[in-house]
């Protein structure tokens, strides 16, 4: 009985030892593809170890997964590089020529020429010059955005007066505009950490957008306040149905005048919004109605 029974244990051991094998096979097998599975999730994409053996089909699979999204997104980099380079060498290009034909004007505007048509055409020449100019000037500063190639140049300013200084420069715009500007600080004077002169762009953008966008004889709100962090509040109304995402603002070449009828390089906002996240800021867009709302949150 006993020499029987000790084949059958061998046996039974021998079987015992493969169906832990193969069920210590699996659990890794599983565990690993989990592991790999979070390292995706994470937005780690180094490419996995080609697996061998049972249950492994599944981690090789999201290996081929992942090589061709690795792919994919070293094209779409490629090419956002390539798009970056083109704005920026031809803007870099139009420069040249466009300062000559300021500059050729200006002269001429300097001759007190005796006739009032060419007087008009070179009033023309004049303004569409150097509103492409500005034109430019958005391109230039969007590609070197995108490409990380602005630096910050910080300092503690005073925001209350930086936003003063804004106004007061736009201050022909707004009277032109009927648009009255209501400001209200929580203090006279708030220190932030930032780089003024573009901290100015931002501010000379948003009161463009609004003098730009806002119906007539409205009013249009600029709060400042200041607790755990400074927090900035634009608000106005539109003069146009806002019936699209407003957040889609922030595109690059979107606008609010699907027509184009209005003056702008639909740089604007995208830019301003950079901006403010170089700076480790927030900047949101909130519509309620026709009432039209933007937000920035600033670290002190």
């Amino acid at each position: 009985g006993v020499q029987t029974s000790l084949p059958i244990f061998y046996v039974g051991l021998t079987i015992a030892s493969l169906v832990f094998a193969v069920i210590f096979k699996a659990i890794v097998a599983e565990i690993k593809l989990r592991y790999y599975i979070q390292e995706l999730a994470d937005g780690k994409m180094d490419t996995i170890p080609e697996q061998s053996g049972p249950f492994i089909t599944s981690i090789n699979n999201i290996n081929k997964i992942n090589s061709g999204l690795q792919r994919n997104l070293n094209e779409i980099l490629k090419s956002e590089r390539l798009k970056t380079e083109l704005i920026t060498n031809v803007s870099h290009d139009l420069k040249t020529p466009l300062t000559s034909i300021i500059s050729y004007v200006s002269l001429l505007k300097g001759l007190n020429i005796n006739n009032d048509m060419a007087n008009e055409y070179i009033s023309v020449i004049d303004n569409k010059s150097k509103r492409l100019k500005i034109l430019i000037d958005d391109l230039f500063e969007a590609s070197k955005l995108s490409s990380g190639q602005m630096k910050l140049d910080k300092m503690y300013s005073d925001i209350v007066a930086l936003l003063d200084q804004t106004l007061g420069e736009l201050s022909y715009k707004i009277e032109e505009s009927d648009i009255e500007f209501i400001v209200s600080t929580s203090t006279d004077s708030i220190l932030v950490n930032i780089d003024g002169q573009k901290m100015w762009r931002v501010f000379d953008n948003l009161i463009n957008n609004i003098l730009k966008y806002s119906a007539k004889g409205t009013r249009a709100y600029v709060d400042i306040t200041e607790e755990h962090d400074v927090v900035i509040t634009f608000k106005n109304v539109a003069n146009y149905n806002m019936d699209f995402d407003a957040n889609e603002l922030f595109e690059r070449f979107k606008r609010g005048d699907p027509s184009r009828t209005t003056e702008g390089s639909g740089l604007g906002l995208s830019i301003a919004k950079s901006i403010v996240e170089l700076h480790g800021g927030i900047m949101n867009i909130t519509t309620d109605g026709d009432l039209f709302k933007i937000v920035i949150v600033l670290q002190k």
